[in-house]
């Protein structure tokens, strides 16, 4: 979240310098490899780096964090978000949690097409992604069971996919800035153009270019300001063309450094996401967070209420709009939702062992 990336939401990069001098323990670097890893095509990479960040004891009750597109597990670590959440006396206080960031398959320091494959690398989607956390968690870290599961955008429909998959595996969820329908709508639109975007430049010369393709700059940045930011906190940091145009102007000019290949497999691997065949199976605590002014998943559709139905133990908590908000970007400001969250932990049950 703290760069300037394809996905990286328009208040994110406002408040996501990285957390200098926080109030919990230094984050831990680490790397572990999946052997003989089957992906949903049925392509088989003999060796898949997962990249994870871990704050706290191994002793402490583990919790997983899920990151959003283009992000990684580090850039979670940003002062609105961690600073709000690890430090001491706050709900997931790293004296008590061991708090565990992995770096989803192409993202972040995991293994990725900019490594070397690049369009040879194997097509993953959300399953996949799931199954290397799964995997990296109980071979990997030998943690055999999760406090908790709370991820951000894709990190949110992870987590959807995490109480369908592995329902005993935790004692609670926090799917946040996600729903569990199947990816469509704007949401879809958006990412395809992202997408169509990097195969139609002719510099991408089919994922082989020397030179990044062009175009995917400017792609990120209007993916970026139509499906985050918020309209009201827009009309207050831009009420008019000249402000439009400087905060336009800062964005296009800032630091991009995104591979065109890996950012065209990890808007891709979304395409196939929909949890909803499987919400019955899902029998832990969930709450789910999301922002009334979410331009990728607007309340007013009703999807959410109605999937929440099929949770037995689901419910939503809608952040209203301001011009303090950020639409997408808000459930990256922590200081929205903390103290539900902290009061959803209480009242989880803990399983017995």
């Amino acid at each position: 979240m703290s760069r300037v990336h394809v996905a990286v939401a328009f208040a994110l990069a406002l408040i996501a310098a990285p957390a200098g001098a926080a109030d919990y323990p230094a984050p831990k670097q680490g790397d572990w490899i999946a052997r003989d890893f089957r992906f949903h095509t049925g392509e088989v990479m003999p060796e898949l780096r997962l990249h994870h960040t871990t704050i706290g004891d191994p002793s402490g009750q583990p919790v997983l964090v899920l990151h959003g597109t283009t992000g990684s597990g580090a850039s979670m670590l940003t002062p609105a978000f961690a600073g709000e959440l690890f430090g001491s006396g706050q709900p997931l206080d790293a004296a008590r949690y061991y708090i565990i960031l992995p770096d989803g398959i192409g993202h972040g320091k995991s293994s990725k097409p900019s490594d070397g494959l690049r369009t040879k690398f194997p097509r993953y989607d959300y399953a996949d992604m799931v199954d290397a956390q799964y995997r990296l968690l109980k071979e990997g870290l030998g943690v055999s069971h999760l406090r908790l599961v709370i991820g951000n955008s894709m990190g949110g429909m992870h987590t959807w996919l995490w109480g369908e998959k592995y329902p005993d595996f935790m004692d609670a969820l926090a799917p946040m800035a996600a729903q569990p329908t199947a990816m469509s709508s704007r949401n879809w639109m958006m990412r395809r153009l992202i997408i169509d975007t990097i195969r139609n430049d002719p510099d991408w010369k089919d994922g082989n270019y020397t030179t990044p393709p062009r175009a995917l700059r400017a792609a990120a940045v209007f993916f970026g300001v139509a499906t985050s930011g918020g309209t009201l906190a827009y009309q207050k940091l831009a009420p008019t063309r000249e402000a439009a145009d400087k905060l336009l102007d800062e964005r296009l000019a800032a630091p991009f450094t995104a591979d065109a290949n890996d950012t065209l497999y990890q808007w891709d691997s979304s395409g196939d996401y929909d949890a909803s065949p499987g919400l019955a199976r899902i029998t832990t605590a969930l709450l789910a967070i999301n922002a009334a002014d979410d331009e990728r998943n607007p309340p007013e559709t009703g999807l959410m209420d109605g999937a929440l139905k099929q949770v037995r133990s689901g419910r939503l908590y809608l952040i209203p709009a301001s011009a303090e908000t950020r639409g997408h970007g808000t459930t990256g400001m922590a200081k929205f939702y903390k103290q539900s969250l902290l009061e959803f932990l209480q009242s989880a049950p803990a399983a017995v062992r």
